[in-house]
């Protein structure tokens, strides 16, 4: 538990003690991409200070979000089912902050455990066609996949940290897709596939502008107060 109480008797008071803590929902959104060690996260996050991410782990251990688990050298962390219980919650947040992100500040990064979860948060699974996109954002680069209106993510480079379990397979894409910080624009709808080639935000590098169209629909968030239908 989290040392700081709001001392209210309350289901959000007792969520915002548990991981309302700056860094702490950072830390959950990367552990739901998978376990990963100490030394991962501090790579993730690179401007937390060492003590406050040992004090979040501890904290997240306390309150039964996060365990460690033991590895052939060495220890990671993962969430529990109490703490994977959190993805919908993450992902509405997602959504939800996506609507004033604005453009990056000078020294903002993406990680790839942060695209992982962008792409996550977007997925519209009413929307997905079956297809197997590349995306590369910068020194990031993931594989999605699209099967039968269910999303899995890849991570290409860096590749995601050897934390046990089999290497996962990844098919030949249909479609590359380079972008910018710029591709928030158009899984935000701001502007079109069409546009966002025109204007060098994206580039298809394999594929058609078919395919840019079917990763607009698969990866889009409206705007609040639109329907989904829409």
């Amino acid at each position: 538990m989290a040392a700081r109480s709001y001392g209210q008797y309350c289901g959000v008071t007792t969520a915002v003690e548990l991981i309302g803590e700056r860094w702490a929902l950072l830390i959950v959104r990367d552990l739901l991409v998978g376990p990963r060690r100490y030394t991962d996260l501090k790579q993730g996050l690179p401007r937390i200070p060492t003590n406050i991410l040992s004090t979040r782990l501890k904290e997240l251990q306390d309150g039964g979000v996060v365990r460690r688990i033991p590895l052939l050298r060495g220890l990671a962390y993962e969430l529990t089912p109490y703490g994977q219980a959190l993805e919908p919650v993450i992902l509405a947040l997602g959504r939800w902050g996506f609507q004033t992100m604005g453009d990056p500040e000078e020294g903002d990064i993406v990680t790839a455990d942060s695209l992982t979860m962008a792409l996550r948060t977007a997925f519209r699974s009413d929307a997905a066609d079956d297809v197997e996109y590349e995306l590369h954002v910068g020194e990031v680069a993931l594989h999605a996949s699209v099967r039968g209106g269910e999303l899995a993510v890849i991570q290409i480079s860096p590749p995601a940290p050897p934390v046990g379990g089999r290497e996962p397979v990844r098919e030949e894409p249909d479609a590359v897709i380079v972008a910018g910080p710029g591709i928030r624009r158009l899984i935000g709808g701001e502007i079109t596939p069409a546009e966002a080639i025109a204007q060098d935000v994206v580039a298809v590098v394999r594929g058609d502008a078919a395919h840019l169209e079917s990763f607009a629909r698969t990866f889009h968030i409206a705007p609040l107060g639109t329907p989904l239908s829409v």
